[in-house]
């Protein structure tokens, strides 16, 4: 389930929603990181400042999704969306993994403008990963049909683990993170539940 064995073609011909964002990702990270134009530009006018966002610049809740702030940054969300995003957009379909993966991001977007201060910049898709195991354990929760046991078990022990280093590793937006989980969850229970 989270092991890929597709092709390049096939990754993309099966999942194409992991493909576009993580295509986005690394358009992105490329814009900022080769000299073609001042890469502060995409930082300014991208990134979640909370600043900017109460005095209506609205766009920054979507947009830190897609930015990250270097090679490593970038590198680790991609990597955690190609191998945990196929699963579950094959469960939910293209449409509904859209949205919850937009959904869970901006509410992690949002829950950080309200709780950090006003000077807060952030910038990163972890929160709508965090999302994506929120959802999951949803599943396991509502739906474990759906997941194999060793699954369920994996998957739980990630996101459990994930939840944890959260509080211990330095410039992490734990926010973001703890909020994108619930809000996964909370979407899961909403949605599964009226399903099974």
């Amino acid at each position: 389930m989270f092991t890929r064995t597709e092709s390049f073609q096939e990754f993309i011909r099966y999942y194409p929603v992991v493909s576009v964002i993580v295509s986005i990702h690394i358009i992105l990270y490329l814009l900022t990181a080769l000299p073609i134009f001042p890469n502060s530009l995409l930082f300014e006018q991208l990134s979640g400042v909370n600043l900017y966002i109460w005095q209506g610049e609205i766009w920054r809740l979507i947009t830190p999704i897609f930015l990250h702030s270097g090679f490593s940054h970038v590198l680790f969300n991609s990597f955690s969306l190609v191998l945990f995003g196929p699963a579950l957009e094959r469960i939910l379909g293209s449409f509904r993994f859209t949205w919850v993966y937009l959904i869970t991001g901006i509410s992690a977007n949002v829950a950080t403008l309200l709780i950090e201060p006003v000077t807060y910049i952030h910038l990163g898709a972890s929160g709508a990963i965090f999302g994506l195991f929120g959802m999951y354990i949803s599943l396991n929760v509502f739906r474990k049909h759906l997941l194999s046991r060793d699954n369920r078990q994996l998957i739980t022990t990630i996101a459990v683990i994930g939840i944890i280093m959260t509080f211990f590793q330095q410039d992490i937006n734990v926010i973001s993170h703890l909020f994108g989980f619930l809000s996964g969850f909370l979407i899961g229970a909403l949605t599964l539940r009226k399903r099974a």
